[in-house]
């Protein structure tokens, strides 16, 4: 299998540069849809009539098909080019959102989150791929691929910004005709700045192998969400976990033995992709779980709303745009796996920081923690993110990118269900400490009811300072495995003379 050129001269369209931006707006399109639509979720509850326990398969279902379809459309990028993959995610996405707009009834709503959730899993990996396609330089790549992947975390704090504006003056619908305009614009710079590719591998897409993979993944996905819910150890999560050892056996029975597989477990014994893996499930379980709790203490125990909630998280993203270019630099002045167990230690740092949690607190007293917690997860992701690009050959980029967003998908929801199970836990086991070692003076009815209230609070209070405290343990763990096993992806591919002049004239 050799590297094809691309169908159309690079200098019709646009530069590297350009490529970047372009992607970034579908990126951050996708971001924002996930995080967005949560806002909405209690006016939907009043207007279908619907419980919250019904209500969380609107996040499910968006959450269980991206994460099945992104390793399938990285492999679709390979076999049929990442550009054309692209723009139809994009002109899906555009018609996929109207409708989820205009839906009459729940199970529409939600079945129309499940395509969103299938279209928007073209981007993340093609869009990586087309980065690494466009940037020829090595170095110009890996800061393209450090602002490229900031976008995520960017994405995660926008959304409840404005998700807030829009629920609070239009209504729960304007969640969803926001991605048209927004939408309409990437798929116009698609046309207008990504230049045709050809396919960079030939051969016959491996339709069972991706139903399998999909058995696996959703059952994995689908217990992470709502086994907290259900019970670990109840009967419905337990068929759940029997079905992705049972999935994730067939699938890898089924491809060590394709020519063309969806996943190439060898990728597994190279040891700059397993190491990037490792850390990735890693910094983004920590990096979704805080997402995920700090809203909740800041509404619960600060009394913020929505949008000030999110306005708190402000210092995080401003951070993450700044430090990713710096850590693309940085692992050309060092080795990347210096640069990556920094910035997850200083990730950590801004974690353990939060352990302190206080109802006393401002805004401000989470401005060092938080920038701490941005600066280090964007030193440590450029890095990352480029390794998995030239840890492989170029027509495995595909795959290999499906696999790392594949991965951050997964630590991301096992983030949640792990932080939101240890609070559960720790909170039950504050509440007896605490009321060991509290003295009420009074034995009415009423300064019963207030103290164990207070019991409550305050072994709650607690336990967030516990599960960050845990939350910045972990990520330093991940910084010690990159220092231990990161590798400088080195992989070289000879580049005919036409592309290189082609690579010339785009920029």
């Amino acid at each position: 299998m050799t590297a094809a050129s691309p169908t159309a001269s690079p200098a019709r369209y646009g530069g590297p540069w350009l490529v970047l931006v372009t992607v970034m707006v579908g990126t951050l399109l996708i971001g924002l849809d996930r995080t967005v639509v949560n806002l909405a979720v209690p006016k939907i509850i009043s207007d279908f009539g619907i419980t919250v326990t019904t209500a969380a398969w609107i996040a499910t279902a968006y959450i269980i098909s991206n994460a099945v379809f992104v390793p399938v459309f990285g492999k679709l990028g390979d076999l049929f080019g990442n550009r054309i993959i692209y723009l139809w995610s994009f002109v899906g996405f555009i018609i996929i959102s109207l409708l989820a707009g205009l839906s009459w009834n729940f199970a529409s709503l939600v079945a129309f989150r499940f395509i969103q959730g299938f279209v928007g899993a073209a981007v993340y990996p093609t869009a990586m791929s087309l980065i690494a396609k466009s940037f020829t330089d090595t170095k110009a790549r890996a800061q393209a691929l450090g602002i490229w992947s900031s976008s995520f975390a960017v994405s995660a704090v926008i959304g409840p910004l404005l998700g807030g504006y829009l629920v609070d003056n239009f209504t729960w619908r304007a969640v969803f005709y926001i991605n048209l305009p927004i939408g309409i614009v990437g798929l116009l710079m698609t046309l207008m700045f990504i230049a045709p590719d050809r396919p960079e591998e030939h051969g016959a897409f491996d339709w069972f192998g991706s139903v399998l993979l999909a058995g696996a993944i959703s059952s994995m996905v689908l217990v992470l969400d709502q086994g907290q819910i259900w019970g670990w150890f109840s009967a419905p999560s337990i068929l759940l976990y029997v079905a992705t050892i049972l999935f994730g056996v067939l699938v890898y029975w089924w491809e060590t033995r394709h020519t063309h597989p969806i996943i190439d477990f060898a990728m597994f014994r190279n040891p700059t992709i397993a190491s990037v893996l490792a850390v990735s499930f890693v910094s983004f379980g920590g990096l979704m779980g805080a997402m995920f709790l700090l809203p909740i203490f800041t509404q619960t125990f600060l009394g913020y709303d929505a949008t000030q909630s999110g306005l708190l998280l402000v210092p995080m993203a401003l951070a993450l745009p700044i430090f990713a270019p710096l850590g693309a630099r940085l692992s050309y002045l060092f080795h990347p796996r210096y640069t990556v167990s920094f910035g997850m230690a200083l990730a950590a740092l801004g974690l353990y920081l939060l352990h302190t949690l206080d109802p006393a607190m401002t805004s401000a007293d989470f401005i060092l923690p938080l920038v701490l917690f941005g600066a280090g997860l964007g030193l440590g992701m450029a890095p990352l993110t480029n390794a998995s690009t030239t840890a492989v050959p170029l027509h495995q980029v595909g795959m290999s990118s499906g696999l790392l967003n594949l991965t951050r998908n997964i630590g991301g929801a096992f983030g949640i269900a792990l932080f939101g199970t240890l609070l559960a836990n720790a909170t039950n086991t504050n509440v007896l400490l605490v009321a060991q070692h509290s003295q009420v003076l009074g034995t009415t009815s009423r300064v019963l009811s207030e103290a164990a209230q207070l019991i409550v609070m305050k072994a709650d209070l607690l336990a967030y300072g516990t599960v960050f405290a845990y939350a910045a343990f972990a990520t330093l763990a991940g910084g010690l495995i990159a220092l231990v096993f990161l590798r400088r992806g080195d992989h070289t591919e000879e580049v005919s003379p036409e592309l290189k002049a082609e690579a010339m004239a785009g920029g």
